[in-house]
C-alpha cells in the first residue's frame, strides 16, 4: 500500500514521466525506474523521434554492457541478410528521424548504419574484444556522458 500523498499536479507529472520496466529470468538483471536527469531535462514532447530513440538506445546499450564480462564488448547484429554484425564504436542522430551507428564489422572494416526510426530494430550482441590484452571498450558509458553535455 502506498501511503504517499501527492497533489493533483504531482500525480499528473508523475504519470507523464517516462519510465521503464524489465523482467528477466535472473532477477539481478531486471530493472525499472525513471530516466536519468540528463534524459529528463528536456520534455519528451520537445524531442524529435530521432533524439528520443537515441537517448533510449544509450540506456539499453549501457544496461547490456553491465551484463558483459571483461572479454566481450557490445555489437549489434543485422536481421534479414548477410550483413553480419557491427561492433558499436559510436552512435548519433539526425533530426527529425534518423539514427546512425558507427563501428567495425567482423573483419575490422569501417561500418556505418543509417536507419530511419520507423525501421529501427537493434539486436545487441556480445562479441569477443578485438585485442584480448586491452580493456573492454564501454561505449554506453561515453554515450551517457554526452547526454549530460547536450
Amino acid at each position: 500500500m502506498d501511503d504517499d500523498i501527492a497533489t493533483s499536479a504531482e500525480a499528473l507529472e508523475s504519470a507523464a514521466l517516462p519510465r521503464w520496466r524489465e523482467a528477466h529470468v535472473d532477477p539481478a538483471q531486471s530493472g525499472e525506474g525513471t530516466l536519468p536527469d540528463a534524459v529528463k531535462a528536456k520534455p519528451v514532447e520537445q524531442k524529435s523521434a530521432a533524439e528520443w530513440a537515441y537517448e533510449r538506445l544509450i540506456l539499453y546499450i549501457q544496461n547490456f554492457e553491465k551484463t558483459l564480462d571483461e572479454e566481450h564488448e557490445v555489437a549489434m547484429g543485422f536481421v534479414g541478410g548477410d550483413a553480419g554484425v557491427l561492433r558499436i564504436e559510436g552512435m548519433g542522430y539526425f533530426d527529425p528521424d534518423i539514427v546512425t551507428f558507427y563501428g567495425a564489422d567482423g573483419t575490422g572494416g569501417k561500418t556505418q548504419l543509417v536507419q530511419h526510426v520507423s525501421q529501427l530494430s537493434v539486436l545487441l550482441r556480445a562479441l569477443p574484444k578485438p585485442r584480448p590484452e586491452a580493456p573492454p571498450e564501454r561505449i554506453g558509458f561515453r554515450l551517457a556522458q554526452d547526454l549530460g553535455k547536450a
